[in-house]
């Protein structure tokens, strides 16, 4: 399939998907005679998995770092999201990112709770 009907099946972007190419978290697609990129069923499922774990708070540089393991995730996800250990290319990856999720929380509820006192609403 061609890169718009891609990145329609996998809810984004056909500039996403370039920009995804260009980070390394997707091959470089094959080319069709004329060269237009060619997608197939592998490529969305990847897109798909990609897409999931930005949308979890995960970064592109974050998934950069894994990229060679997306296609575990694709492929068959309850086995590989229990085979991310600490010798997994990675480690810590999940983490970090858990900790900078809950040190952004704190920094929401502080100032949550400045301003419901500041106005008399907390």
């Amino acid at each position: 399939m061609r890169i718009g009907d891609a990145a329609a099946a996998a809810g984004t972007t056909p500039r996403a998907l370039r920009f995804y190419e260009e980070r390394g978290l997707l091959r470089p697609p094959t080319r069709t005679a004329a060269g237009q990129r060619r997608y197939g069923p592998g490529d969305v499922a990847r897109l798909r998995v990609i897409r999931e774990l930005l949308g979890l708070g995960l970064t592109v540089e974050d998934l950069r770092t894994v990229a060679d393991r997306i296609h575990l995730l694709a492929e068959n996800p309850q086995q590989a999201c229990t085979s991310c250990g600490p010798d997994s290319p990675g480690p810590g990856l999940v983490e970090r990112r858990l900790a900078a999720i809950d040190d952004e929380i704190g920094r929401l509820t502080r100032l949550r709770d400045g301003l419901a006192r500041r106005t008399g609403q907390g």
